[in-house]
């Protein structure tokens, strides 16, 4: 599976952003798509997933109620709509795929990934 991320880009405290992630070899391997995210110093953490089958989608706390992970399965993209953006969610955001067919958030647990687009919130 080969996933290709786009979106990031500059945006200020508050403004919103849409990150895509195109998927494209043996998709049939990739039953949990999530998103994660490293901020400078820090470990990779969990954002969030869906599952292709179903798309139930689970969120980590930071970014319940703000972010939106969606599918759209004809293209093999998954779709994160981030509104309500604040300076602590700056990081680079990676797309990865697991074919765990549970949902999992741990980084290890995924066996493709992305190539991480760069997120910055200016305060």
């Amino acid at each position: 599976v080969q996933l290709q991320a786009s979106g990031g880009g500059l945006v200020q405290t508050g403004d919103s952003l849409t990150l895509s992630c195109a998927a494209s070899g043996r998709t049939s391997d990739a039953y949990v798509m999530g998103w994660f995210r490293q901020a400078p110093g820090k470990e990779r953490e969990f954002v969030a997933l869906i599952r292709w089958s179903g798309g139930r989608t689970y969120y980590a706390d930071s970014v319940k109620g703000r972010f939106t992970i969606s599918r759209d399965s004809a293209k093999n993209t998954i779709i994160l709509q981030m509104n309500s953006l604040k300076p602590e969610d700056t990081a680079v955001y990676y797309c990865a795929a697991t074919s765990s067919l549970v949902p999992v958030m741990r980084p290890d647990r995924y066996d493709y990934w992305g190539q991480g687009t760069l997120v910055t919130v200016s305060s």
